[in-house]
């Protein structure tokens, strides 16, 4: 995304704020008028002290107390000023990382398998965090350093022209310095912010899979990569800080110049008369306050940079395409009775790598459909277009006739029950995990449901039962007895149609075989798609689909396949030769 095509994405999502961004500029004009003030008090305090002996302290004691009533206002308007800064910027902020969040649930998922979750988890969290570092101090110094500048030029005029066109002329040469700089540190405020993204995306993989990272002695290489990555963040940070710290430098000796030939020329108009020693001394205060915006803007200049360049990244993942969305008309399904039907199905997750082709099937409600075949066959491709997660490039599947691209995704998906090889569970109690289908659950269909699938024991045994608090991806719990809660999961919903994606890989043979018993009364009448590796699991399926290359190769029951003594034939008698 172009720079200026962010700056436009933040000035739009800033229109929601437009009253607090109108108090703001009054809080700042109130802070700056006082800020200003004083020096004039000053002045004239000091012009109270006419010579040796010949001071008059009562004047001066009441432009004291003016002083410190002005000082007070402004001081509560900064603090104002502030708080209403802080309310626009992380409220934006809340903002944008909901509608990130937002998006994460409605992208395709093709999206998330090309990006990393680390990388996506940076742009959510930390870029946006950099935002709002750059966004809260560009509120906070860009607001009162253009009405302090503003304010210095009024006050200046009226106290002597020719000085106050020295101060103008030469200050905004900071502003071009600065620009200059600011446009050379773009670039790598970018390869910072992309280097801090992989980074993450490491780290959260690596200690994700630390377990197998330490089983196969990769740690050397796992660290070669880091400190490669590390190394090219610390490469792009230096770049970028070191060039925009030049701004500062830069900046006040511009400003520098302008405060000593103010304090010149101001001499000579002093000793000429054209100006008290208390004017000249409110001169200098403001050509000091008046160049002390620039180094600041500057300063937001550069912050902004790194700013902009973080909400570029943020605005990329908002603005991706998300998955196709339902139809006005989509229709819901209500009960489905389980009809599934396949029509020359095509589907590839890379258009130059076929993998289904003129893949037909018809399922009649209750069946039990079981998918076999070697890895990288399309087994669990089938599965993710049966459930939507992707749609097939050509062909149709349909659900009691309906297209199930006419259909709601979230009825599509109520309509299925999942068990999945890999487990997933959420930090919670055992319970909440159980519920996830079905929140409204009583603790007794709960527990019959565990029953059911033979996790009611190990669920007992633990410290708090079903209320035991587990954390991310099941804690501490054994990998088969997080596929236990999965399937009490599913054994609770009930759901028409099942989906067992190797779904007792973890879970040995005893309890594997009462599991079996438990799913074939689950599964009678309703129908179910049972992908397996392990041909006992699949004997008494109605239907075994032999797939290879994306294509069903065969298709037929146990015995039939066997009297065929083709490809399932080869693969049965490979895991029960005589």
């Amino acid at each position: 995304m172009k720079k200026t095509s962010t700056l436009r994405t933040v000035l739009r999502r800033l229109r929601p704020y437009r009253g607090r961004i109108a108090l703001t500029l009054i809080f700042a004009m109130a802070q700056v008028a006082a800020t200003l003030y004083v020096p004039i008090l000053v002045g004239r305090a000091i012009d109270c002290i006419i010579a040796p002996g010949q001071v008059d302290f009562a004047a001066i004691a009441a432009l004291l107390v003016t002083i410190a009533v002005v000082t007070g206002i402004g001081a509560l308007a900064q603090w104002l000023m502030n708080l209403t800064n802080n309310a626009i910027t992380y409220g934006m902020v809340q903002d944008m990382r909901r509608d990130a969040f937002r998006k994460i649930q409605i992208l395709p998922l093709s999206y998330l398998d090309r990006h990393p979750v680390g990388e996506i988890v940076s742009r959510v969290v930390a870029d946006v965090d950099q935002f709002a570092d750059g966004l809260l101090m560009g509120f906070t110094q860009l607001f009162t350093g253009v009405v302090t500048i503003v304010g210095t030029i009024g006050f200046m005029l009226s106290i002597h022209l020719g000085i106050t066109l020295i101060v103008v002329l030469i200050t905004p040469l900071s502003l071009f310095v600065a620009a200059f700089i600011a446009k050379r540190t773009h670039t790598f405020f970018r390869a910072q912010s992309e280097a801090r993204g992989e980074q993450t995306g490491l780290i959260d993989e690596m200690i994700g899979g630390q377990k197998v990272v330490q089983a196969f002695g990769m740690e050397a290489r796992v660290l070669d990569r880091f400190d490669a990555i590390n190394e090219k963040l610390r490469a792009a940070s230096l770049k970028a800080i070191f060039f925009s710290s030049l701004t500062n430098p830069c900046t006040r000796f511009v400003n520098s110049m302008v405060y000593a030939a103010v304090g010149v020329v101001g001499a000579f108009v002093a000793i000429a008369g054209g100006l008290s020693v208390g004017g000249l001394s409110t001169f200098l205060s403001y050509a000091n306050q008046y160049t002390k915006p620039f180094n600041e803007i500057s300063g937001v200049i550069t912050e902004l940079q790194n700013a902009l360049t973080c909400a570029a990244r943020v605005f990329e993942l908002i603005d991706e395409t998300p998955q196709i969305p339902d139809a006005d008309d989509a229709v819901v399904l209500a009960e489905p009775a389980g009809a599934v039907e396949m029509q020359d199905v095509a589907f590839s997750y890379s258009p130059d790598r076929p993998l289904i082709e003129g893949l037909s099937l018809t399922v009649k409600p209750g069946q039990r459909v079981a998918i076999v075949g070697p890895t990288g066959c399309g087994k669990t491709t089938l599965i993710n277009l049966l459930m939507r997660f992707y749609d097939v490039n050509s062909g149709a599947i349909t659900v009691d006739g309906h297209d199930i691209r006419t259909v709601t995704r979230h009825s599509l998906r109520q309509s299925y029950g999942m068990v999945l090889q890999e487990t997933w569970l959420k930090a919670g109690t055992i319970r909440d995990n159980i519920t996830m289908g079905r929140p409204d659950a009583t603790d007794e269909e709960v527990i019959a449901a565990a029953k059911a699938a033979h996790a009611h024991s190990f669920i007992k045994r633990l410290p708090d039962g079903y209320n035991t608090v587990i954390g991310e991806d099941g804690g501490a719990l054994s990998q088969g007895q997080k596929q236990l809660l999965c399937i009490t999961r599913v054994m609770l919903c009930l759901p028409p149609m099942l989906i067992l994606d190797e779904a007792t890989s973890s879970i040995d043979t005893r309890t594997e075989h009462k599991i079996q018993a438990a799913f074939a009364t689950l599964t009678a009448g309703h129908t179910s798609f049972i992908v397996a590796h392990r041909l006992s699991t699949i004997r008494e399926a109605d239907i075994i689909l032999v797939m290879k290359d994306g294509h069903i190769i065969e298709q037929g029951n146990h015995e039939s396949l066997l009297a065929r003594k083709g490809f399932y034939y080869t693969l049965y008698r490979s895991q029960f030769a005589q």
